[in-house]
């Protein structure tokens, strides 16, 4: 039997039940604090494993095109928070100020890795640079994220700790099993590639071992009493509005600066999403733990939303390209046959 095709995937619907899970049976007490550390450990071994799985000769392959990669990392980093702080004043009030903090947290993320790099191969754009976009915007988002987090969200949202203490706790918690994870490449790479789907667990896993931890934070803190159903419909129309003016931006801009077809789509796809995988990990360590369920209520949003949408964009862009093709060889065959004649 086929699935609907308005079904979202199976991440998405184990997310939907853990939020549902967490609000009606939120961990507290001792028990909170174990599971605290477990979503540590989890988040540590998925960095570690990225760190392992990324090719440094793809990112060197794809490095020299600096142009490309400093369009995604202005729209993914400028371009996202200015669009934050401009609609503010006209969007803020469809939400709750903690929801809104979310938006502008998710408005600081870096780019995805996985998704940007399949939804390019599927348009058939420049899938190196990809590579290199997207991993660079993930390695240098462990970094800038912080200290957007600290220029564009109060201070109350974001727990009133200092750029530098984020950046370190940072450090400590993503990069340094990273880092570890790259020097210890040459040993079990080549394992991690063979079990893919060992990274995939540990990826989502991960990710919903920490929504479940922030929402059940978030419910004995009254999330859902002070979040009514008219500001989740604000909330779905606030992602709707930021990733259309993103594709929109990015289109125009890539189209005026002159790249070419398959460098547009990189330019795209990588500069208008942003990563749930390294948000909620974010998110746990920069905001206070009553705060980060309302948090990354609106990336988890956007992330659906994004997949939805770029999916839609990549097979339409794809099979236009595959027609194209299909129709220059139509027309070639003909001329090799008068050519042998």
């Amino acid at each position: 039997m086929a699935r609907p095709k308005l079904l979202p995937d199976n991440f998405t619907l184990c997310l939907v039940c853990t939020v549902v899970l967490a609000s009606l049976l939120p961990v507290h007490g001792q028990a909170a604090v174990g599971f605290n550390w477990l979503t540590n450990i989890a988040v540590g071994l998925l960095f570690f494993l990225h760190g392992a799985k990324l090719s440094r000769e793809a990112i060197v392959a794809g490095a020299t095109h600096w142009r490309l990669h400093l369009v995604v990392l202005l729209s993914t980093f400028a371009l996202f928070p200015l669009l934050g702080l401009a609609l503010k004043p006209l969007l803020s009030p469809l939400v709750t100020p903690a929801l809104y903090a979310g938006v502008l947290f998710l408005c600081t993320l870096p780019s995805t890795v996985q998704s940007s790099i399949a939804f390019t191969s599927i348009a058939k754009g420049n899938v190196p640079a990809a590579v290199c976009s997207a991993s660079a915007s993930s390695l240098l988002g462990i970094f800038i994220t912080p200290a957007l987090v600290s220029l564009v969200v109060t201070n109350q949202a974001a727990g009133g700790t200092s750029a530098w203490h984020t950046v370190w706790n940072i450090v400590l918690q993503l990069l340094v099993p990273f880092v570890a994870g790259q020097l210890l490449r040459p040993v079990i790479g080549k394992w991690i590639e063979r079990n893919r789907g060992v990274l995939k667990f540990v990826d989502q896993g991960s990710i919903l071992l920490v929504v479940y931890g922030a929402f059940s934070e978030a419910v004995n803190e009254g999330l859902w009493r002070h979040t009514s159903l008219g500001a989740l419909g604000g909330l779905v129309l606030i992602n709707v509005v930021l990733l259309a003016l993103a594709l929109t931006v990015t289109m125009f801009t890539s189209k005026r600066l002159g790249f070419n077809r398959a460098d547009q789509i990189t330019i795209i796809f990588c500069g208008s999403k942003k990563s749930l995988a390294a948000g909620v990990p974010m998110a746990k360590v920069i905001f206070a733990s009553h705060a980060v369920g309302a948090v990354v209520l609106p990336l988890m949003l956007f992330h659906q939303t994004q997949l939805m949408v770029c999916a839609a964009l990549a097979q339409r862009w794809g099979a236009r390209d595959t027609s194209g093709e299909s129709h220059a060889a139509a027309e070639e065959r003909p001329a090799a046959a008068v050519a042998r004649r």
